[in-house]
């Protein structure tokens, strides 16, 4: 099992130059690198100083967090992703919405993510850092059109583990890690299925 990958990725990062966030370059790189890391949900759920009860306060919406999680109607969806990586969105009775960035192939995880970061509510990109997100602010401009086959509802009461924080700094990294699980049909189903909703069918 590989442990605390994230700061290994982040600190390696650090000392060749690619300052996170901040720039195309650093991060590409930093994509690139976590893109070819073997790592599972697992072991990174051994990374306990990342470990967090819940993400009920206002302040969680617009950050990144990842998790297990087991659906209510798993038997009658077509797929699921039993490791979510979200961007969470707003609370719902019951649960909450989360943008799960594993629906997406990679390339249209880079653009979404790239146009997100418009949505930042500092350039300091350190724990205070998270997206100015809502519903309507990501449905009503384009650059953010990649997001339709990401939206999803997760009830409380079906998440499975504690929840992993990603740190703003982190996010290049955490986007590329493979540790998308989906159950019921392979990811490269899931993507073609992303792709056609995204062009709207």
């Amino acid at each position: 099992m590989v442990a605390y990958i994230i700061d290994k990725i982040l600190a390696k990062g650090i000392r060749a130059g690619k300052i996170p966030a901040r720039n195309t370059d650093a991060r590409k790189w930093f994509r690139n690198t976590a893109e070819k890391t073997t790592v599972t949900p697992n072991a990174l759920m051994k990374e306990s100083t990342r470990l967090v009860n819940n993400i009920n306060k206002p302040t969680d919406i617009g950050k990144m967090f990842a998790f297990f999680y087991d659906p209510k109607h798993k038997k009658t969806l077509p797929y699921y992703d039993k490791f979510p990586l979200i961007f969470k969105v707003k609370n719902v009775p019951g649960g909450f919405l989360g943008i799960n960035m594993h629906y997406l192939p990679l390339i249209l995880r880079a653009k979404l993510m790239d146009a997100l970061y418009s949505l930042a509510t500092n350039k300091s990109y350190d724990e205070t850092t998270r997206l100015r997100m809502t519903y309507d602010i990501l449905n009503n401009a384009s650059k953010y059109r990649f997001f339709k086959p990401t939206l999803k509802m997760y009830l409380n009461e079906h998440v499975k583990s504690r929840f992993i924080k990603i740190e703003s700094a982190e996010w290049d990294i955490a986007l590329f890690l493979p540790t998308e699980r989906f159950q019921k049909s392979s990811k490269q189903t899931v993507w073609k299925d992303s792709r056609a909703e995204v062009r709207g069918r």
